[in-house]
């Protein structure tokens, strides 16, 4: 329960709305304590803060540069493996209330998998993702499973790894479901933010990773006006957070990879 809940606070401090609430309190707390220019100057930390990663141009530039790596491919120029693996994400899970699964944002890495299966990149497709605690009624990896069904793709070529809860369990889970079949080398679907820690992962447990990125997001704005480039908007701040949670994921996984 404390690593859940210091995983919880962590997130708070590294997105920029978290951080810029914390700070904005610490500037409340001063000016009650009559630390007017303490209290100032902690304020505006908060308030510049807010503004910098709600600037669509940083925004962009931040997610742009984790996604360099992994530029989109045409489909015809993606090789071949023995299993296609697309991580959870993409689609919510049924829940109370909501009878079908929902597709996030992030769901065109689903579309994506399907993409490559009908296009002969492999035989078998790997939906990996579990249950959250959200309430929901299946796994994200059933959720998946039962959309790719409604694409008509056979039930035989799906394969379900249902119980992970991360990206390193997406990556140990799969490989222990693909290991008896004789599997190493998978294309991995994923967003192409989250694509360098996912195959950091996937590689730790020993399988031969080809990335086949999808849901790129940074987008140029150098031909947009030049105060739309400048204009805070709350797509370009959820942008951000996510931008710099991977970052730290990064970081934090870079870290323990050092340490063994």
């Amino acid at each position: 329960m404390s690593f859940v809940i210091a995983k919880a606070a962590f997130a708070v401090v590294i997105s920029p709305l978290g951080a810029s609430l914390l700070l904005g309190a610490g500037a409340l707390a001063l000016a009650a304590c009559k630390q007017g220019r303490l209290a100032a100057g902690l304020g505006s930390v908060a308030l510049a803060w807010l503004l910098l990663w709600s600037t669509p141009v940083v925004s962009h530039l931040l997610r742009s540069a984790l996604e360099a790596p992994y530029p989109p491919l045409p489909t015809a120029d993606v090789p071949a493996a023995q299993a296609i693996v697309v991580l959870g994400g993409g689609i919510a899970p049924p829940g109370p209330g909501q009878p079908m699964p929902n597709l996030s944002q992030a769901a065109d890495r689903i579309w994506h998998a399907a993409r490559l299966y009908w296009a002969g990149k492999a035989p078998v497709v790997v939906v990996s993702g579990g249950r959250g605690a959200a309430g929901e009624t299946t796994s994200e990896a059933q959720a998946m499973q039962q959309l790719l069904l409604e694409w008509q793709l056979p039930v035989g070529a799906l394969l379900l790894e249902e119980h992970s809860r991360n990206t390193a369990e997406n990556a140990r889970l799969t490989q222990e479901l693909l290991q008896p079949r004789g599997i190493r080398r998978v294309l991995l679907v994923t967003s192409a933010m989250h694509m360098a820690r996912a195959c950091a992962h996937f590689e730790a447990v020993g399988l031969e990773v080809t990335p086949a990125a999808t849901d790129h997001e940074g987008r140029p704005t150098t031909h947009w006006p030049w105060w739309q480039r400048w204009l805070p908007s709350t797509d370009a701040l959820d942008g951000s957070a996510r931008g710099l949670k991977e970052w730290a994921g990064r970081l934090a996984m870079n870290g323990r990879l050092t340490a063994r």
